[in-house]
């Protein structure tokens, strides 16, 4: 692996407080496209990204995360859905409970190391009421808020943990 992917994916980590920056929005789409080449079961790609920017949408949001300040004052947010349905199609079941919710979570790590390398910071999301989140975006019922996504410039980078468990705890060669 080059040395640079292994320090990118190093230095991320989860930042909760961002300069009121705005992001600009080529910054933001080359995130995205970062996100869009992730691997899906069948390259089916059941992904959709809301980008928010607006602050009435992001105090929602916040709230929908359970009072989560921190949500609210990044200054964008990209709520990622899944759409099961589309997994459904080929996979049936197991598409539509497991593998969209497993291609929806390889875009989002695309999307974070994307975004450190671009030096913004990020905090992935998943405490979150679906149903309000549904409401302050107008979700429709075909797709599902897997997460929330904050990004901007981090006022500092956080110190990073670390420490990660060994290989030879986790890993078993057969």
């Amino acid at each position: 692996m080059p040395a640079k992917v292994l320090e990118v994916i190093k230095k991320r980590c989860s930042v909760r407080q961002y300069k009121e920056d705005p992001v600009p929005r080529e910054l933001i789409e080359q995130i995205l496209e970062a996100a869009r080449w992730a691997p899906s079961a069948g390259n089916l790609q059941p992904w959709f990204f809301y980008v928010i920017t607006d602050p009435g949408r992001r105090r929602c949001l916040a709230a929908a995360a359970w009072g989560q300040r921190f949500v609210g004052e990044a200054p964008v947010l990209i709520v990622v859905c899944a759409e099961p349905q589309r997994s459904a199609q080929h996979y049936g079941e197991r598409g539509r409970s497991l593998y969209c919710i497993q291609d929806t979570a390889a875009a989002i790590q695309n999307l974070l190391l994307a975004a450190t390398a671009y030096g913004l910071g990020t905090c992935w999301v998943g405490a979150f009421d679906e149903n309000q989140v549904r409401h302050c975006l107008g979700i429709p019922p075909e797709r599902r808020p897997v997460a929330i996504v904050t990004l901007g410039y981090p006022q500092s980078w956080p110190e990073k943990r670390t420490s990660r468990r060994p290989l030879d705890e986790i890993v078993k060669f057969l």
